[in-house]
């Protein structure tokens, strides 16, 4: 997929620290940047642990953010006051993990795809209801179903209503958490298609947060890698996966199961546990579990780097890497 020029959101320097009694802090997120552009799919990859969700979460204000800006559709919304911001809500909206969760049992399809136009103020109770019969068609679901309760809908049904929520604002950007790794692959494939569709008609802007590879390799224009807080490669989707530049992008391609048994394992493959994220030191966040790390890595963090065509990637052997076939 070729990447749309126009940008819709531009993030820049996020920082987010979660403080504990005794005066430490979790560096949860630690300077990151990127940009999703108009009807564009950013995929957000990495281990448990990395930070994906709290960047989904303080792009949309859900959690307020230390430090950076965010700018969406050309206002700086780090700087906004809640008073202000509540009238952006309709233009960002959440897709949960969890479909099933995510729904209140005691509320119809009708009462849950209707209720962010109640929040909002929008339009009058027979407007409202034309809209959440339009948004149902969009995600798959018919008229018949605006009376049924969560209980009594399949995975794929659910899911589709939390899709629905989301979409009946009319929003510009949607940031998926996760939206499929709850659900069997047949299901899976199912929402992948209905969020393909619907950014080809309506052209929404997705922020895809997944460890799920071979669900972002499927949506995603650029694919962004993050590790301990800080994205470590960004590039053009199939680029990405055709030639990585950074290690622990490797040894996550490295984890994903091959059909095939006898196909050998690349060498990056790592062992152990994301490292903690308590006072974050100043050096690169993989350096403890790298196979390729080297002294440097432990003393200075490393800068990112432009690897040419809209590919960075923040390692001191990005260059050997990106030399070699293997």
């Amino acid at each position: 997929m070729s990447r749309p020029v126009e940008p819709l959101v531009k993030v820049d320097g996020l920082v987010k620290r979660f403080y504990l009694p005794n005066g430490d802090y979790i560096g949860a997120i630690n300077g990151v940047s990127f940009q999703i552009g108009r009807g564009e799919t950013l995929g957000l990859v990495g281990e448990s642990g990395s930070g994906k969700t709290t960047v989904g979460r303080c792009l949309l204000r859900l959690i307020e953010p230390d430090a950076g800006r965010i700018v969406f559709e050309g206002t700086d919304l780090a700087e906004l006051p809640p008073a202000e911001l509540q009238r952006w809500r309709t233009r960002m909206q959440l897709v949960f993990q969890d479909p099933l969760a995510s729904l209140n049992p005691r509320r119809t399809v009708r009462q849950t795809v209707e209720e962010p136009l109640i929040l909002h103020g929008k339009q009058a109770a027979g407007a409202r209801l034309e809209a959440v019969v339009e948004t149902l068609g969009h995600v798959g679901l018919r008229s018949a179903d605006l009376q049924r309760y969560p209980a009594e809908l399949t995975a794929s049904e659910q899911q589709r209503v939390g899709i629905a929520r989301a979409m009946v604002t009319k929003p510009a950007l949607i940031v998926l958490d996760e939206p499929t790794s709850a659900l069997d692959p047949i299901v899976r494939a199912e929402i992948l298609d209905v969020l393909a569709d619907l950014q080809a008609s309506l052209g929404i802007s997705y922020l895809f947060i997944s460890h799920d590879l071979t669900a972002v390799e499927r949506l995603s224009h650029r694919i962004a890698v993050m590790y301990l807080g800080r994205l470590v490669e960004i590039a053009p989707a199939q680029p990405l996966l055709d030639h990585q530049t950074h290690p622990y992008t490797r040894a996550l391609l490295a984890a994903v199961l091959h059909a095939d048994p006898t196909v050998p394992l690349p060498p990056y493959v790592v062992e152990g546990e994301i490292p903690s994220a308590i006072n974050p030191r100043d050096e690169c966040p993989f350096a403890g579990r790298c196979p390729l790390r080297i002294p440097v890595c432990t003393e200075t963090m490393p800068p990112t780097r432009s690897m040419g065509d809209d590919h960075y990637t923040a390692c001191y052997r990005a260059e050997e890497l990106q030399r070699s076939t293997v």
